[in-house]
């Protein structure tokens, strides 16, 4: 193989990798660019806000009782060793205002509404409806990647929001209602121990992120699978696998950033 050969093979994978990355942030450019269009029609967000949003919440809500109350615990026996067992209601708040709550939603919207809307916009285009659409004039970005892009961005921080006031209850009903924690000093603690800026607000900072990028990988996996089975079968599995390395390498970076002094 002579060496111009062995350069070609080699360059074109990577080649391809950038120029989808390229692509990738001129949709992203293009998407937000027709996204005032939806003032005028906010029936189209609100439509995909029930079927991303209320669709998740059973999952949501299941999964962060169990989270509290297996963190509730945890927390317990180890706090117990120390005899400051009366912080338990402060570990369960910061541990799931901070990290359990934002990234755990994360990873269950990408499993759950992720996964959905890879497949739906994939199936869209092996059906020809979004060729459809550009053949009568209608942009398909705007009729049907920026609505379900603004309803995963809005619906993953207030899904986030109930996954961590359900843990607080869950880690609750464990330590005060079980194993008999102070019911007082549990709610005093949290209260005096949790900042509203630096814990609430960051952790909410971190779920709008999480939405943005589950979301936005979620619609351009389906938007740019080949209209076959299967790939869009690859594509729905593409989104799970790079929208969970994303939610943990933009969960490090963020908490680096903001609880770092």
């Amino acid at each position: 193989m002579s060496v111009k050969n062995w350069l070609s093979r080699l360059g074109a994978p990577l080649r391809d990798y950038v120029e989808s990355i390229g692509y990738g942030f001129r949709t992203f450019a293009n998407m937000l660019g027709v996204s005032p269009g939806l003032l005028r029609r906010p029936g189209l967000v609100i439509e995909q806000l029930h079927f991303i949003g209320n669709y998740s919440m059973l999952i949501i809500t299941l999964s962060g009782l169990f989270v509290g109350m297996v963190l509730g615990l945890q927390g317990y026996y180890t706090l117990n060793k120390y005899g400051a067992e009366q912080s338990l209601g402060l570990l369960v708040a910061l541990g799931l205002t901070r990290e359990l709550g934002p990234v755990i939603t994360a990873l269950l919207f990408a499993g759950r509404a992720g996964t959905s809307l890879t497949a739906e916009i994939g199936l869209m285009k092996a059906g020809e409806q979004l060729s459809a659409m550009e053949m009568m004039a209608v942009n398909p970005i705007q009729r049907v990647l920026a609505p379900r892009f603004w309803a995963g961005v809005i619906s993953v921080p207030l899904l986030a929001s109930v996954f961590s006031a359900v843990g607080v209850l869950g880690g609750w009903l464990v330590g005060v209602q079980l194993i008999g924690v102070d019911d007082g000093a549990f709610w005093s603690q949290m209260q005096g121990g949790v900042d509203i800026y630096k814990d609430i607000f960051n952790g909410f900072a971190k779920s709008v992120v999480f939405g943005i990028a589950i979301t936005f990988i979620s619609l351009y996996q389906g938007y740019e699978a080949q209209p076959t089975p299967e790939d869009v079968a690859r594509a729905t599995t593409r989104t799970v696998v790079i929208s969970s390395l994303m939610i943990w390498w933009l969960d490090f970076m963020m908490t680096a950033l903001m609880f770092s002094k």
